[in-house]
């Protein structure tokens, strides 16, 4: 599973809760669905957490398609869970890491991995797949996770 944690500084989650009309597990509920809709628009931009341009797959190369969206199951697979404790926004896609951290992917048992480029098969030993990091808080999540916590402690 991948995921990412959020955990609000100690002392201002303690004055979350010391107030009686607060109700934390819905602040972050609403942080987690504030974080969770910015991972999604990065399959739209195609950037990752710091605004760098993931590297284009072979297929949106070629058909001019996007990164990381044939599907959507990936996109479509994010989740949140959250606590008055905490939130955490994630996917269980076995597949998740590779995409989000990189590195080789070998086929099993000497095998070969065969995948179709165009109209042509190519067999291959190994791949390697580059990171293309979805998951991650950016400086404008920052921002809007700081703005709901606020919300959250000055209301009335």
């Amino acid at each position: 599973m991948s995921s990412i944690r959020v955990e609000i500084d100690p002392e201002l989650l303690g004055r979350l809760r010391s107030l009686e009309e607060a109700d934390t597990a819905a602040t972050m509920a609403a942080v987690g669905e504030a974080i969770r809709t910015s991972t999604l628009e990065r399959f739209d931009t195609g950037k990752d957490p710091e605004g760098r341009a993931w590297k284009k797959s072979i297929r949106a190369q070629q058909d001019g398609g996007k990164t990381l969206s044939k599907s959507r199951d990936l996109a479509t697979s994010i989740h949140v869970e959250s606590s008055a404790k905490g939130v955490e926004v994630g996917t269980n896609k076995e597949y998740a890491a590779i995409h989000q951290f990189g590195g080789t992917i070998r086929a099993k048992n000497d095998g070969l991995l065969k995948f179709k480029i165009g109209d042509q098969w190519i067999s291959k030993r190994s791949i390697e797949m580059p990171a293309r990091p979805y998951l991650g808080i950016t400086d404008e999540d920052m921002q809007e996770i700081m703005h709901i916590i606020e919300e959250a402690v000055t209301e009335d």
